[in-house]
């Protein structure tokens, strides 16, 4: 990986499942998936009530998820949402997962709020729409392909100026784009195949109280490559915006 001026800046806005914490928090599992190494990249933990630097530190900024909800309008949550905003607006390339894609449309002027399926959770399909196909993410991608998922909450409705790219099951909106440098995916691209499975085993209890049979997502689980190929191009693309003359990225 090249080096640049300028380093990622990763928004922890929350933290995995206890079950999972041995294999570090949502910071490691983001930087390790999107190929960048530790000096790289730089991290908030705005849940824990850190605050956000000047944006114009960073060549590009990635918000985790959480396990709060975005309508909870916490003090941390609007701090940063305020953050995104502003972000966005000086046209630093942003993405946000999950929690950071229902913080991002929220910031810009969309809605977020309850799924109307309810929870989703598991390896899921995702279908792009005709305008992924000029997207700098996710143009050259297959039209279906598999990506992992645990949220409660998406985006319900996009900013002005966006534009939906994939879809998924009840959730027209499972990416967007804004403008020409802020991203939102509602799946997780940092997520491994055992990632997921240790979700499902930690909410198998919640699972079957809502009617869901965790033994049947737990055999449907499988590797999602290409969901992680978006994170990795968004990594590349923000290091090349924000690399020092000379310096050039490329989509592997």
């Amino acid at each position: 990986m090249q080096s640049t001026s300028r380093p990622v800046l990763i928004i922890a806005a929350g933290r995995p499942v206890e079950e999972l914490r041995r294999h570090g928090g949502f910071d490691r599992w983001i930087r390790v998936a999107a190929g960048l190494r530790r000096d790289e990249v730089e991290v908030a933990d705005v849940e824990s009530g850190e605050f956000l630097p000047a944006h114009d530190r960073y060549c590009g900024a990635i918000v985790s998820g959480s396990a709060a909800m975005v309508t909870d309008r916490l003090d941390w949550s609007e701090r940063t949402a305020g953050w995104l905003k502003e972000a966005a607006h000086a046209g630093l390339p942003l993405l946000g997962i999950c929690y950071g894609h229902q913080l991002l449309a929220h910031a810009l002027g969309g809605e977020a709020g309850d799924n109307p399926d309810g929870r989703c959770m598991g390896t899921i399909e995702v279908e792009l729409h005709a305008a992924a196909a000029q997207d700098r993410l996710f143009s050259g991608l297959p039209q279906r392909f598999a990506a992992h998922a645990t949220h409660m909450q998406i985006a319900l409705r996009l900013p002005d100026e966006a534009v939906a790219l994939a879809q998924a099951t009840h959730d027209p909106f499972h990416a967007f784009r804004w403008r020409e440098n802020a991203w939102g995916v509602q799946f997780h691209p940092e997520f491994s195949a055992a990632h997921m499975r240790g979700y499902l085993r930690a909410r198998a209890d919640v699972l079957r109280a809502e009617g869901q049979d965790p033994q049947v997502l737990l055999r449907a689980v499988r590797p999602a490559p290409v969901a992680r190929r978006v994170l990795r191009r968004f990594a590349r693309l923000a290091r090349t915006l924000g690399a020092s003359p000379g310096t050039n990225g490329t989509d592997r």
